[in-house]
């Protein structure tokens, strides 16, 4: 993650008007560091210092061990006794049971309190279709999931169920570094290409206001995803996942 991404997390939690609250602070250093280990920017394996963090954030080691409690309940970093926070691995088997219960979650969207899209919201989407579009041209590992999180607040906001947007939201998170792992072996340009037919596919739903539709299609599309990380998960690897288009952040938090 860049500064820049940094900077458009804190203003976009804390707003511009006032000094953010401790609970703001805590999202946004909480939503700064999951971030940053679903981009890779903290490889599996990284040790996440709570005296480093509390320095960058400039807060107590307080609201960073709370926000390191909250990512482990999560399962994207693990507390090691005798030597500290570490990031954690992921591997597509092992997520297999995540992603069933992130199918039949999808088709709720559409049921459970459906919100109908202002002409401002589908415009959101139809500019993340064009963004998509300018990568498939030069396309990028860290740009297609960012690209997927901001697709995903849209469709998380087309639900007022809470209890659904947060699970949905804790198990899209728990999966979202197995696909830049495994881009090497899934090809960016097939992933883009498949990416950018679901939100048109979306975008074509919520026009006409066909909600179930688009759980259908979020399943289908989960659904999909899943099979060729299955079908590729074996394939040999010609680069790693942290070279070339990935480039993960020093180690040193202070830099």
């Amino acid at each position: 993650m860049t500064r820049n991404d940094d900077a458009a997390i804190e203003q976009a939690t804390t707003g511009p008007t006032r000094p953010p609250s401790a609970r703001e602070r805590s999202k946004r250093i909480y939503r700064i560091l999951r971030d940053r280990i679903c981009l890779l920017d903290y490889p599996p394996g990284n040790h996440l210092s709570e005296e480093e963090l509390a320095q960058e954030f400039e807060v107590s080691r307080t609201p960073v061990r709370r926000v390191l409690a909250r990512l482990e309940s999560e399962g994207l970093v693990q507390s090691v006794h005798g030597v500290g926070t570490i990031v954690t691995d992921v591997d597509i088997e092992e997520l297999e049971q995540v992603y069933h219960l992130r199918m039949e979650l999808a088709e709720l969207i559409g049921k459970l309190s459906p919100i109908p899209r202002t002409g401002a919201d589908l415009d959101r989407i139809r500019a993340l279709m064009e963004r998509c579009d300018a990568h498939i041209l030069h396309p990028d590992q860290r740009a297609f999931l960012r690209l997927n999180m901001d697709f995903f607040y849209e469709l998380s906001a087309m639900t007022g169920n809470q209890p659904l947007r947060d699970i949905s939201e804790r198990l899209y998170f728990q999966v979202a570094r197995v696909v830049l792992k495994m881009m090497p072996r899934l090809g960016l340009a097939e992933e883009f290409a498949a990416f950018r037919r679901e939100i048109a596919e979306v975008l074509a739903a919520a026009e006409i206001g066909d909600w179930a539709s688009i759980g259908h299609i979020r399943r289908a599309h989960i659904s999909m995803s899943f099979r060729r990380m299955m079908l590729h998960r074996n394939d040999k690897r010609e680069t790693s996942p942290t070279e070339d288009s990935i480039k993960p952040a020093p180690r040193s938090l202070t830099d």
